[in-house]
Order: structure tokens, then C-alpha cells, then sequence
């Protein structure tokens, strides 16, 4: 059995009894970050051996983790933090136990990307999450436009040493859209920054950078529907 277990993004009193229930009975736990998990099961008093799983092992660790599979283990996947799959190898081995009939079950929990959605008072009834961009310039400009014209809400992650470069690259494609910048949800020092998209650099300049971040992008059809509402009610005022 494969077991899906999200985990705490940051406060640790997101833990469900369930995934701790669950994280205790399994065979190992397959983890992308083990000193990190490691800490997570210390503190809930968890000694279940970890087996590490990460984007630059998961063909060698993805083959260990199927062959306990195969043989009747039973298996929780877990990610650095948050839910399982969501930018990380974890849809590997759910694809791998899939095409070997292994049962597969899913431990929901927190998941930051929808945190910082629904706290960016951007529309949520429709969104693309686009996962990381591309590390250099040239290849995270060309990756922005690919979205320039989509007409739901995006979401991006980000780490604290590319944000800067980052938010000037979707400035600079995005032109000046309404957004929303989330650091550090559910911990001590959470915050979101809202507003234009040069408002938000401009905070994010004048503020601490570290951890982790969640760029909200409004996207293009609400824009033109926002536009087109503006031109209307001036009309009218004429």
C-alpha cells in the first residue's frame, strides 16, 4: 500500500492524527528531505526508518521504493513540506504503483499553493499552478510568456534568492498586474503582499527575504474584463 501523507508547511499543529497515526504503522517512509522529516517525526515520536526520495535520486530510490511495494510494504511518501506530488518526483512512484495495480491512498493536509491563492483576493474559480521557473533570465522571461495570455489566475513558487530577479522578470512580461506575494505561511512571520505587481516588489525590496514564496499573478481575462468594465462605467458617466 502507498500512502500519500501531506504534512505541516510550517505550523506543526497542522499534523493530522491521521498522518500520524499512519506515518507510525508504515513499513518506511519515503522522504524528499530526511533531516527535515526527520525532525518532524522527533517531534511527534515517530521511528519509522526513512528511505530518501528526492528529484535528483528518484529512478534509483523510485525502484527501491516499487520493489517494497511489490513485495506487500506498505509505503508513506512524503514531501519537504505540504502535500505529496506537487513539485516534487512524488507522481513518479504514484505512476509507477499505478502501472503495478499497488494500492494507493491519500492523507490530505495543508498544501501552500491554495493557502496563498485563497488569502490573495485573486479569483479562485479557476487557476494554472506552473510549479518553479526557470532558474536563468532568458529561460524564466520565455517561460512568463508562455502565460501572458492566460486568462486564469497563476501561481508560482519561488525561493528566496531568485524573487527579486524573479518578480522584475514577470513586471517586465506580465506588465503591471494585480498580485499577490505569500512568504512563510502558517509560521511566526506569514505575509502577503498585495497589490501591483511593481507595488510588490517594491515591498518585497524594502523587506526581509527568506523562505519560502508563493507568486499569485491575476490573469489575463480577468484584466481585460476589468478594462472593459472601466471603459464601460466611463461611457455611462459621459
Amino acid at each position: 500500500m502507498l500512502y500519500l501523507v501531506a504534512t505541516p508547511i510550517g505550523n506543526l499543529g497542522d499534523m493530522t492524527a491521521r498522518a500520524i497515526e499512519t506515518l507510525k504503522s508504515a513499513d518506511i517512509i519515503a522522504s524528499e528531505d530526511t533531516r527535515k522529516t526527520g525532525r518532524l517525526l522527533k517531534h511527534f515520536d515517530i521511528s519509522t526508518p526513512q528511505i530518501s526520495f528526492y528529484e535528483h535520486n528518484k529512478d534509483r530510490a523510485g525502484q527501491r521504493i516499487l520493489e517494497r511495494l511489490l513485495r506487500g510494504d506498505s509505503v508513506a511518501l512524503v514531501t519537504s513540506a505540504g502535500t505529496p506530488g506537487i513539485a516534487d518526483p512524488g507522481f513518479s512512484i504514484v505512476r509507477a504503483a499505478l502501472e503495478h495495480d499497488i494500492e494507493i491512498t491519500m492523507l490530505p493536509g495543508p498544501t501552500a499553493l491554495v493557502m496563498a491563492l485563497v488569502l490573495s483576493g485573486l479569483p479562485v474559480h479557476s487557476f494554472t499552478f506552473r510549479g518553479f521557473p526557470p532558474r536563468k533570465q532568458g529561460a524564466r522571461q520565455r517561460f512568463y510568456a508562455q502565460d501572458a495570455a492566460h486568462p486564469y489566475t497563476l501561481i508560482y513558487y519561488e525561493s528566496p534568492h531568485r524573487l527579486l530577479p524573479s518578480l522584475a522578470d514577470a513586471l517586465a512580461v506580465f506588465g503591471d498586474r494585480p498580485a499577490a506575494l505569500a512568504n512563510d505561511l502558517t509560521k511566526l512571520y506569514e505575509h502577503v503582499y498585495r497589490g501591483k505587481l511593481s507595488e510588490i516588489i517594491a515591498e518585497a525590496e524594502d523587506g526581509r527575504v527568506q523562505g519560502e514564496y508563493i507568486l499569485i499573478v491575476d490573469g489575463a481575462e480577468s484584466r481585460q474584463s476589468t478594462n472593459k468594465k472601466t471603459q464601460r462605467q466611463a461611457s455611462e458617466r459621459e
